[in-house]
């Protein structure tokens, strides 16, 4: 078997994708009719919230085919899925490059490599059913070159479907997933209009920030290319250093226990990385704060003018964040990062409020002309310092 790209690969990603689709959950129930209603308000929406955040922003597209060229996608679950699989191909192919040189020199890669892509495509499938569910909307920094949507199943059909295609940088696309906010305003007992609004603020912020700010996407792509690069493929190398950090932290290599001074463990993802990939890391996580507490103040910043039941809706969501659904679900979370995901909101927010605060919107602005003007990840935590450094 070889993978979609048909060769020799680090995971058979139409496996992947086949995975998902079985295990994914069904979304809520709708009839037709009533979904055909929510793809409609979220394109209507999506359209509405982008000159909202460019008026409150003060942000605009560095061009007209940077806007254009990417577009809005309204998907299900599968779909969703299918997008992030060419996003994922997309941005460990330099790895993938790196670990076929070392199979070139194994006598047993055929072998191994066939079924190590087999299983870790069925890993990938898993992981991706289980977020398929959890996420509203993502802009997808990394979306392949080729065109965003394959031609629908039928004439009738509701949902984009966004393409597979082969690895390579393309200019994003922006996705709003329609099951999972239908079923988050259904929770949550929110009015549904203002909720797909509030949401659309959100995601059109992120995609502002990218067309906006040319100079973002490569510089974020050559951040995780960097980290990638510096992944060491040699398993002797890799086991040595989970011992070393098993050693330090006395034993939980879980990621959900604590060290002697009561903060959290080292995770799997973090015992193994270099003291060059932790800095890297550094960074990527001072600009995913940013980008993310940046859309978080934008929302509520537009809200109150545009969506009525804004107040509410904050209130409501943000308990939802805080207690997750259920224990395995607060285990997963953990597991996967996605605490330090919600984390990424709550700092980058209090950074740019504390920013704007001090010298307004005009002056917060400035974090976008170029990397050097980015807050660090200690300036996240110190608005003032970020202020002293670049905003006067």
């Amino acid at each position: 078997m070889t993978s979609a790209s048909g060769g020799a690969d680090m995971v058979d990603w139409n496996l992947a994708v086949a995975t998902a689709t079985r295990l994914v959950r069904p979304g809520p129930e709708v009839t037709r009719a009533q979904a055909a209603e929510v793809v409609a308000e979220l394109r209507r929406h999506a359209l509405e919230a982008e000159e909202h955040v460019r008026e409150f922003t003060g942000m605009r597209s560095s061009s007209l085919a940077a806007a254009t060229a990417t577009p809005v996608l309204i998907v299900d679950r599968p779909g969703w899925v299918r997008a992030n699989v060419a996003g994922f191909r997309t941005i460990v192919q330099p790895l993938v490059e790196k670990l076929q040189a070392r199979r070139s020199t194994s006598a047993a890669a055929g072998v191994f490599g066939t079924v190590g892509e087999k299983a870790t495509g069925i890993e990938v499938g898993a992981l991706l059913a289980f977020l398929s569910a959890k996420v509203l909307g993502q802009y997808e920094t990394f979306a392949p070159a080729e065109s965003s949507v394959e031609t629908p199943d039928s004439p009738a059909a509701l949902f984009d479907k966004p393409r597979l295609g082969p690895a390579g940088p393309g200019p994003g696309r922006l996705l709003l997933v329609a099951p999972n906010i239908v079923q988050v305003e259904r929770e949550l007992e929110v009015n549904p209009a203002d909720f797909r609004l509030w949401v659309c603020l959100h995601e059109e912020t992120h995609r502002t920030q990218f067309t906006a700010v040319p100079w973002l996407r490569d510089h974020i792509q050559s951040e995780v290319q960097s980290f990638l690069a510096e992944t060491d493929v040699d398993p002797g190398a890799l086991l040595e250093r989970v011992r070393e950090a098993a050693g330090s932290v006395g034993g939980g290599l879980t990621g959900l226990g604590t060290r002697g001074d009561g903060s959290p463990s080292a995770g799997l993802l973090e015992v193994v990385q270099s003291p060059a990939q932790r800095e890297i890391l550094g960074r990527l996580t001072a600009v995913m704060s940013l980008l993310e507490g940046h859309a978080d103040v934008v929302m509520d910043g537009v809200g109150p003018a545009v969506v009525p039941s804004v107040a509410e809706i904050r209130e409501k969501f943000q308990q939802r964040r805080d207690r997750g659904a259920n224990r395995l679900d607060l285990v997963l979370r953990r597991l996967l990062g996605m605490d330090a995901k919600l984390r990424q909101y709550q700092d980058g927010a209090v950074f740019v409020r504390g920013v704007v605060d001090r010298i307004g919107m005009d002056g917060f602005n400035r974090v976008w002309t170029s990397p050097n003007t980015l807050p660090t990840k200690d300036e996240i935590h110190n608005p003032a310092a970020w202020v002293a450094r670049v905003g006067r």
